[in-house]
């Protein structure tokens, strides 16, 4: 049988590169394709030094021809890898997702401090304003948004996109959703390790249609784990957003999540910390403010970091029956709930856009070395 070069072309298509979001030939590793006769000869460059990820390109696309093109062509495959030899950081350039113009990572040192809660408000916000909006709950063992958006019961639709298969995010509220808790059940703890958190989270990023979406906001689990740093290495991130409560406990951690972001090996902007739970407001009392978890402590902390302090969020009985019911307490209107998280949204679209004038776009991380692992010294 005599092979065609395109039809060679057209099967490596279906392979994605090991560690990148695309595919062999939209992202210039393949080099060469000659055929003759019945046999071929791909020349490919990757950028994983690893011997896994040779050998994985390597039978890869002898599977795949053999399956799509021919099963008796003789296959000849030149892998080379393009790596630095001494990087002066451990850093590569990532792949941004088509369609998605800012991605923003909300995080806390610490869990219980409302992350989940300002991510939902805060997303809900950005549609009222106008914008396109989509949220990645990337919190594996703890997923909550889907509660949040009255969504938990929704299972995602496969959608074929140029001939490839890809989920089709929840949406409600103006915002597109995709979260784990879609598929798993409600009292179903997610028991996995870390490479197979990581995968699952690759697979929501990058086997997703997300479409056109203006802010892509990533609801990340607490602390500053193997999670994180999967995030990272896996998307270019506009910037990040540090939730924290008013009290030492809650700021010590906020502390160590802006120094994540800050770290050297990693360099991901932080646009601001944001205080939630600033104050308790009864009801009845409107006007009264109890400072039950301390009094401007992540404001004072963003002074003391030299980071935006990007607002205050009351603690009050209606946010969290908001959350409960599923209808975002940012919904409301007219109301003081809803001139917060407009006033903290506003803050948070500001540093967007004053991040892109000051600084050039952020690399997705490569941790080459346990170096990208170490505690950072102040």
């Amino acid at each position: 049988m005599k092979l065609n070069k395109q039809d060679i072309l057209k099967a490596l298509k279906s392979i994605t590169v090991p560690g990148e979001g695309q595919n062999m030939v939209e992202s210039g590793a393949v080099t060469n394709v000659i055929t003759f006769g019945d046999e071929v000869i791909v020349d490919i460059t990757i950028k994983n030094p690893s011997l896994q990820a040779k050998k994985r390109t390597e039978v890869d696309i002898l599977k795949t021809i053999h399956e799509q093109v021919y099963e008796k062509a003789k296959i000849t495959v030149n892998v080379k890898v393009d790596a630095p030899e001494k990087p002066k950081a451990n850093v590569i350039k990532g792949n941004p997702i088509p369609g998605i113009q800012n991605i923003v990572a909300v995080a806390s040192g610490k869990g219980g401090v409302g992350k989940s809660t300002v991510t939902a408000n805060l997303a809900v916000s950005l549609a009222k304003m106008g914008f396109k909006v989509g949220v990645l709950d990337a919190d594996i063992y703890g997923p909550s948004i889907p509660i949040m958006f009255d969504v938990e019961a929704e299972k995602p639709l496969a959608v074929n996109i140029e001939g490839k298969s890809k989920m089709k995010p929840i949406e409600n509220y103006g915002v597109k959703v995709l979260s784990i808790g879609f598929f798993t059940q409600p009292n179903q703890a997610v028991v996995w390790r870390g490479p197979m958190a990581a995968k699952a989270l690759n697979q929501m990023i990058f086997d997703a249609h997300w479409g056109e979406i203006d802010f892509l906001l990533l609801d990340l689990p607490p602390g500053t784990g193997d999670i994180h740093l999967s995030i990272m290495q896996s998307l270019p991130i506009t910037g990040a957003v540090v939730v924290s409560t008013p009290q030492n406990v809650a700021l010590a951690d906020a502390k160590k999540g802006v120094a994540m972001f800050q770290q050297e090996s990693i360099n991901v902007p932080v646009l601001g910390i944001v205080e939630n739970m600033s104050y308790f407001t009864p009801e009845e009392l409107p006007d009264n403010k109890y400072y039950i978890f301390g009094k401007e402590g992540a404001k004072n902390l963003a002074e003391d970091l030299k980071v935006r302090f990007l607002g205050e969020l009351p603690l009050i009985q209606s946010i969290r029956e908001a959350g409960d019911v599923g209808r975002p307490a940012a919904l409301q209107t007219g109301t003081s709930l809803e001139q917060a998280f407009e006033e903290l949204t506003r803050n948070i679209v500001e540093e967007v856009v004053r991040r892109h004038e000051d600084l050039p776009p952020t690399e997705a991380i490569k941790i080459t070395t346990m170096a990208g692992c170490s505690a950072v010294k102040k």
